[in-house]
């Protein structure tokens, strides 16, 4: 936690310094599912931005055989288009090519699934973003591609986790679906309020 602030502080002195727009994120749905997750954007120019995403979660419980762990990333290239993308950077419609690794392990009390070896994908999103304050966006995006990885089935028996199987996952469909709460960053990054006033 008192990484990710001094980044995120790191991040935005240093950004509006440089007069960039920046944005620090995080998916309300991952948040839900008690995946605490963390993303910065970075505005290019000429309707283009860059974002990074992380993902950690490592919650277990040995003698309930209940396990809740995964970790990775992505990074996405994003164009932005539309009449609110022409106002402000970081808003409006939006469509992008990413890139994504992740590895976990789930078992809630029964057969568990354990990817501990990183999985692959890649695709193609789109979304929409709207201000819904001065320094807050909501991003809603929807991603469609391709995931590669071998996983592990097991089974929780006598106090051992016994192997059951491994097999190859190869999934062609949603493989990121983001309802993220956008904090805008740096000096001149903010949405106008009703009117035109800034």
């Amino acid at each position: 936690n008192k990484l990710y602030l001094l980044l995120v502080f790191l991040l935005s002195t240093f950004m509006d310094i440089q007069g960039q727009v920046v944005a620090v994120k995080t998916n309300v749905l991952y948040d839900l599912l008690l995946i605490p997750n963390i993303g910065v954007e970075v505005y290019l120019g000429r309707n283009w931005s860059a974002s990074a995403n992380w993902m950690y979660a490592w919650w277990k419980s040995d003698r309930r055989h209940n396990y809740w762990r995964t970790y990775g990333g992505d990074v996405e290239i994003r164009r932005w288009f539309g009449k609110r993308a022409e106002e402000k950077p970081l808003t409006g419609h939006h469509a992008g090519v990413y890139g994504q690794i992740v590895t976990y392990d789930f078992e809630l009390g029964g057969r568990g699934y354990l990817g501990d070896k990183w999985s692959y994908g890649a695709g193609i999103s789109y979304g929409y973003a709207l201000p819904v304050a001065r320094r807050l966006n909501l991003d809603f995006t929807l991603a469609v591609g391709y995931l590669r990885g071998k996983y592990k089935e097991y089974l929780p028996i006598d106090d051992h986790y016994v192997w059951q199987s491994t097999r190859m996952r190869n999934w062609v469909g949603p493989t990121k679906l983001e309802v993220s709460l956008v904090w805008l960053i740096g000096r001149r990054n903010f949405n106008a309020r009703k009117g035109g006033r800034s």
